[in-house]
């Protein structure tokens, strides 16, 4: 009898074992099916990975070249900018130099009507009256005010 009965517990006991590796291969099915998932995931999100990567590679290149072409365009506009500023100055000496020389030969020519003159008033000094001489010597001081003026506007410029 005991061993009729230990047949029975023997084949409960290897039905429990069976179902117990049976359910353990499924789990290991389903563990090398997870992994299997994972690391497609896991492949597809480093190629998702470098595509982002490339994009921002090519959009990193494509912003640098464009703020290098505006560079490029800023300094053209500035060196064409001086050219015409160093025009515009040179213009501006010419005329500078042109006013000088005329108020220069003003000058001249004033001063050589101040001699005149003051000739005129030496030799009318002796000759005419008094109040003839004081009037050409006023007009010479006149003369030689303007004189100094003209001077003086040069002088400024």
């Amino acid at each position: 009898m005991s061993e009729e009965r230990r047949d029975p517990d023997r084949e409960g006991l290897s039905a429990k074992v069976e179902a117990a590796e049976r359910r353990l291969r499924e789990a290991a099915a389903a563990a090398a099916a997870a992994e299997e998932r994972a690391a497609a995931e896991i492949k597809a999100l480093e190629a998702d990975l470098e595509q982002e990567r490339q994009k921002a590679a090519e959009e990193l290149e494509k912003e640098r070249r464009a703020h290098g072409e505006e560079l490029e365009r800023l300094r053209r506009e500035h060196e064409k900018a001086l050219v015409h500023e160093r025009a515009a100055k040179e213009r501006a000496i010419v005329a500078a130099e042109r006013r000088l020389a005329e108020i220069e030969t003003q000058a001249e020519e004033a001063t050589k009507r101040v001699e005149a003159a003051e000739q005129r008033a030496a030799a009318a000094e002796g000759t005419n009256a008094d109040a003839e001489a004081r009037a050409r010597e006023a007009a010479a001081a006149w003369l030689r005010g303007q004189v100094e003026a003209i001077r003086r506007e040069t002088g400024r410029q």
